[in-house]
Formats: C-alpha cells, sequence, structure tokens
C-alpha cells in the first residue's frame, strides 16, 4: 500500500510509562477509519550518535492526504495529541505521499 504516511520519531521523557502511550494510540488508531494500518518499534540496534537519542518510531499509513488531514482534525486525535506531548522529550515528524519501490510479498 502506497497512500499518504506519517512518521512520527520520538525521545520519551525519563517518566513515562511507553506500554501507556502504545496502549492509548492503538486506541486511537483503532477509533479512526482513515488510518488504514499502524505500525510501531522500538530501536534496539542504532548508535548513540546515530540516532540522536530517539528510542521509538510510530508509522501510520491513509490512503491519500485527505484521510491524513480528516485524523489530524479528528476530535480522538486532538485529544491524544494533548496527552502525547506532554510526554516526549524530542520529535520529529514526517508527513508525506509514499512511493513503493519494492513491494512486500
Amino acid at each position: 500500500m502506497a497512500g499518504f504516511k506519517h512518521l512520527v520519531i520520538v525521545k520519551f521523557k525519563e517518566d513515562v510509562v511507553v506500554e501507556d502511550i502504545l496502549k492509548g494510540m492503538q486506541k486511537l488508531v483503532s477509533e479512526i477509519d482513515a488510518v488504514k494500518s499502524f505500525e510501531w518499534g522500538q530501536d534496539i540496534e542504532g548508535e548513540e550518535m546515530l540516532r540522536q537519542g530517539f528510542t521509538d518510531a510510530f508509522l501510520m499509513t491513509f490512503e491519500d492526504k485527505q484521510g491524513y488531514t480528516a485524523f489530524v482534525g479528528h476530535p480522538c486525535h486532538v485529544e491524544f495529541s494533548a496527552t502525547f506531548s506532554t510526554a516526549i522529550d524530542k520529535i520529529v515528524l514526517l508527513d508525506f505521499p509514499s512511493v513503493v519501490a519494492k513491494a512486500a510479498t
């Protein structure tokens, strides 16, 4: 699936329970039909100088940019964003139309 991607890379604050954030994120994406897929991962191999303190990545796929726009304006996203933003120390966001160079088999 190509579509439109929303990539979030974060470093959480020291006292944050990542499992609680993940549960909230899973609930969020299950409530919004515009989210076509959701993936999450925690860095386990990157060298510190390369990852610059970032530890977790979240990737959402939408059918198109309009789906992403609907997601951003959804009341559940607005509410969750307030909680999420208090948990992060550093963040990088990338929102982009994706191009499939090699499809999964």
